[in-house]
């Protein structure tokens, strides 16, 4: 019975992609993509913009967001740690340096699949063009070395296809209106970015379970350090460390689960206290995710390390994150008091 109804998904998706028609090439200019009115920088009045309460570290840049559905759709949140974003979604990032530099877009094509791209500015700020899919490195100032590096494509998906969507930043406990205070490098909430019960008040967050409104996502922790810690990990690390990624033969969860936030700092725990860390630091025998007894963090020395080979996370990253750092040391100080 189950071999007949994996036929019968498998025959929909077939005819699905075959109904769907080509994707059309990605715009080369930015302002093709739908993201601002024409021939200027002022956007769409539709474009919806947002900030996640744990962002991402981006070695310091100043980041800006923003969502498109098609009208009269919705996302489906019946399953709160995977929504299904309609075709059609497009979504934004802008990366600065005390200037514009970098935009990234995210496309919901037709046939379900998603497509990655990315947009340098021009100096002027007029205008962004289309990088190869093998990325690119700029000159800007301010930038780490004076160098920019624009991820390729297989940059984007590394990261992006780890979770069940390939969403980052726009999920129930991101949006949470009840926004974690201690979060490192979060922007302050304003009036124009949407959160959890403006989509759904707008009807564009349909099937969210109701107790996620009535108590909006919220991690569970013992502190307000290890609610910002746990949250830390989660945006930074969750979306290649979870159960069900590529990663998940490691066993080390650092994601949160929306429906099961108890259990999911219980899990985080779980998989790094008591657990030899298979990265050995130079001359040590032996070294442990968190080390209860005083020794070595591998967590945190992975975090912190100069050497580019050895430092978590793996991309995207040049300059330490020395507030990320300590947050989560002194987390672990915590956690691992006698």
């Amino acid at each position: 019975m189950r071999l007949v109804s994996m036929l019968v998904v498998a025959v929909a998706l077939a005819e699905a992609a075959i109904a769907a028609p080509p994707a059309p090439p990605l715009p080369q200019r930015l302002h093709d993509t739908g993201l601002y009115a024409p021939g200027t920088t002022t956007l769409r009045s539709e474009i919806l913009s947002f900030a996640p309460q744990y962002p991402l570290w981006s070695d310091g840049t100043t980041k800006r967001r923003w969502i498109q559905l098609p009208a009269g759709t919705a996302i489906d949140a019946t399953r709160p740690d995977a929504w299904e974003f309609p075709a059609g979604t497009r979504l934004w990032k802008e990366f600065s340096f005390g200037r514009r530099v970098e935009t990234r877009y995210i496309e919901r094509l037709a046939d379900g699949s998603w497509r990655f791209a990315t947009y340098l500015w021009n100096a002027e700020g007029t205008d962004a063009q289309l990088v190869p899919e093998d990325g690119t490195v700029a000159p800007v100032a301010g930038a780490p070395g004076g160098r920019y590096s624009v991820p390729s494509r297989n940059d984007c998906l590394a990261c992006h296809e780890g979770p069940a969507v390939p969403v980052l930043g726009f999920s129930a406990l991101q949006l949470s209106p009840d926004r974690d205070p201690l979060a490192p490098h979060a922007e302050p909430a304003r009036t124009e970015h949407t959160n959890l019960r403006r989509l759904v008040e707008s009807g564009l967050l349909r099937n969210l379970p109701q107790a996620m409104l009535e108590s909006p996502p919220r991690i569970a922790a013992s502190s307000p350090t290890a609610r910002a810690a746990l949250g830390y990990l989660h945006g930074n690390c969750g979306h290649c460390h979870n159960e069900g990624g590529a990663l998940a033969g490691v066993e080390m969860v650092l994601a949160q689960q929306t429906d099961a936030l108890a259990e999911s700092s219980a899990k985080v725990l779980a998989s790094l206290l008591g657990h030899s860390s298979r990265f050995r630091p130079h001359g040590a025998e032996s070294a442990r995710r968190v080390d209860a007894s005083g020794g070595t963090n591998v967590l945190t020395l992975r975090m912190k390390t100069s050497n580019r080979l050895a430092r978590m996370p793996p991309l995207g990253v040049q300059v330490v994150d020395d507030a990320g750092v300590a947050l989560v040391e002194r987390w672990i100080t915590e956690i691992t008091a006698p």
